[in-house]
């Protein structure tokens, strides 16, 4: 009786084992919380993260920064910032809103960017699977930043596919002492082939005419509002850092000007879609370009802005 006790036993311990190791699979667990911000569930072959408290502009990379440290462990692949996001294209959606002059469309007023919501309490977020992830990377790999100084316009190319197509301001034709710099420096934008280098998440806005930094801004309605956080991005050309960033201006109204201290500028809501098409070494080419085709297919001399041609 005492050995068939210890049989029925040690039978009812095994099946219970093997119950729990097939319902182990490889697969990221089930976690509460990240930072208290975000829990997370199964879903198909994918896993999805819920948003649980309201994420501002402010907080919001920091948030992804403890998605992407919580969780990179325990993907197969390398988890980035610019993975997770392109991964959830709703979210450059929501960032490309917080642009002022979209707001202001709406006739909504605002006075400081870092405090709209960008990731509400319950929406979800997913973690792609390795497949959706080498799709991703591939993509990344194959991404060219092409911006053709004389007809003021940035393109994003995936191999010979055209993405998107920006206008920019360029570098002044002109030369200028910049304090920041100590030195009379040429404003031209530079031209060349080269890559992105860095970027500054949360930049500081500083006038490299006298180097002081400022925290508000005139707007083209001549309204004044806090400065948005929008992250400028480095690019390194002929293998030369000159200093020349791709970021947002605060005054679309100079954008198809040569209006610039060197630097490619664009509007708030498409320096968004810029940033997240190009993570650290996508190929960047800054040309200059005087024959063109236009949208009607049509042959176009442009202006020669910098007098390259004389």
């Amino acid at each position: 009786m005492i050995k068939f006790s210890h049989l029925f036993l040690t039978v009812i311990f095994l099946i219970a084992l093997i119950k729990f190791s097939s319902s182990k699979k490889y697969r990221i667990p089930v976690i509460n919380t990240v930072l208290n911000d975000t829990s997370i569930s199964n879903h198909e072959s994918k896993e999805k993260l819920f948003v649980v408290k309201n994420i501002t502009v402010r907080n919001y990379f920091q948030y992804l920064d403890s998605i992407v440290e919580k969780y990179d462990s325990l993907t197969s692949y390398k988890l980035t910032e610019h993975l997770l996001v392109r991964a959830n294209s709703w979210i450059i959606d929501t960032l490309q809103n917080t642009d002022y002059y979209r707001m202001k469309a709406r006739d909504s007023f605002v006075y400081n960017q870092k405090d709209m919501i960008v990731l509400p309490k319950g929406a979800n977020l997913i973690l792609p699977d390795s497949v959706l992830a080498k799709k991703i990377f591939d993509s990344f790999q194959k991404t060219v930043i092409d911006i053709n100084i004389p007809e003021f316009k940035l393109r994003i190319f995936e191999d010979s596919l055209q993405l998107y197509e920006f206008p920019v301001r360029v570098g002044r034709n002109e030369e200028k002492y910049l304090e920041m710099s100590g030195r009379i420096q040429d404003l031209k934008t530079k031209i060349g082939t080269g890559k992105i280098v860095d970027y500054v998440r949360d930049p500081a806005y500083i006038n490299p005419s006298d180097n002081h930094r400022y925290f508000v801004t005139k707007r083209d309605d001549n309204k004044v509002t806090k400065l948005p956080q929008i992250p400028f991005l480095e690019t390194e050309i002929n293998g030369i850092r000159h200093g020349q960033l791709i970021h947002p201006t605060t005054n679309p109204v100079t954008l198809g000007k040569a209006y610039s201290n060197g630097c490619i500028g664009t509007n708030e809501a498409d320096a968004w879609v810029i940033y997240y098409h190009a993570p650290i070494n996508t190929k960047v080419i800054i040309r200059y370009n005087l024959n063109v085709v236009n949208e009607n297919s049509e042959k176009v001399i442009l202006k020669d802005i910098y007098q390259y041609k004389k």
